[in-house]
């Protein structure tokens, strides 16, 4: 999908492309986002979940639709006049069935408000940020999570780590900056199993550039975070502006970061090189990102 709009790497922006759905206005990050088509008649498959209304082939490719209106708890009377938002992420493509999209909006991640735990708690919220329209609300989606509900297989692998339990304990300290919390719990969890067990978490960018800051003016860097792991979608401060900061702050600098994101696409694996990530990884695979901490920090467990 071409949006004729290029966002510079680090500029702490996003695209969200606004959709409908029972009256009420939706988003979803646009560099999830393939295309968007038309209502297609979609072939339905035995015994699936509820929420899946089937699969289509666009241009010879299989992709499973998921009733977003069903998803959310709303009824879906008039499909036909519907649009598919065909979207990828997690290495996944999947189309969402949406009532009507209204187009793209520029917007700072400094203007994303993050639900609280009223409209987004542990384990169940589906919202991951707010932004204040003039005349609406716009409620950025938690696809990931949406997508995870229906088919939990697309969850962290922790069967990746399960070998890794009898590994020497470290307290080499890591920091961590993520906005799900229920994804915290489960990096924490599994960094736990893998022998990482000194982990400091923030809930965005600008938590973790807080915290950074607060270690460089206390010359505590070095006892506070030897290795950065952070996600890209965050309110307030996404995870590219956080390494655009990182990369250009003397005594900050040399850090390795690892970006674990559902975000991993050929696009953003070029702002994530241009910015300095050391490395990218896909959220489900978590073993993937223990065998990265190995390599990037691990000699300083063994010397």
């Amino acid at each position: 999908m071409d949006t004729n709009i290029l966002l510079e790497s680090g500029t702490n922006e996003l695209e969200v492309l606004e959709f409908v759905i029972n009256g009420n206005h939706y988003g979803i990050n646009v560099e999830k986002v393939r295309e968007i088509l038309t209502y297609q008649e979609v072939t339905p498959i035995p015994n699936s979940h509820p929420c899946i209304e089937g699969i289509f082939m666009p241009r010879g490719e299989i992709i499973t639709v998921i009733d977003l209106f069903q998803a959310l708890g709303f009824p879906n009377y008039d499909k036909k006049s519907n649009f598919l938002i065909v979207t990828n992420f997690n290495n996944l493509n999947i189309a969402f069935d949406v009532q009507t999209v209204l187009g793209i909006n520029r917007v700072s991640w400094s203007d994303v408000v993050k639900p609280d735990a009223t409209v987004s708690s542990p384990g169940s919220g589906v919202a991951t940020g707010i932004i204040k329209k003039a005349d609406n609300l716009l409620i950025i989606l938690d696809f990931e999570r949406i997508v995870e509900e229906i088919c939990p297989e697309t969850s962290l692998k922790f069967s990746q780590i399960t070998s890794l339990q009898d590994r020497e304990r470290n307290e080499i300290p890591i920091l961590i900056a993520e906005d799900s919390m229920m994804l915290c719990k489960l990096i924490k969890d599994a960094l736990n199993v893998a022998g990482y067990t000194k982990l400091t978490i923030k809930n965005n960018g600008q938590e973790a550039w807080d915290y950074l800051c607060e270690l460089k003016k206390n010359n505590g860097v070095e006892y506070g975070a030897k290795c950065v792991i952070t996600d890209i979608e965050m309110p307030l401060m996404d995870g590219h502006r956080l390494i655009k900061l990182i990369r250009d702050t003397e005594g900050l600098k040399h850090l390795p970061i690892v970006i674990f994101s559902s975000l991993i696409n050929d696009d953003m694996k070029r702002k994530g090189e241009l910015l300095g990530a050391d490395d990218q990884i896909s959220k489900p695979e978590i073993g993937k990102l223990v065998s990265i901490l190995d390599k990037l920090i691990g000699s300083q467990i063994y010397g």
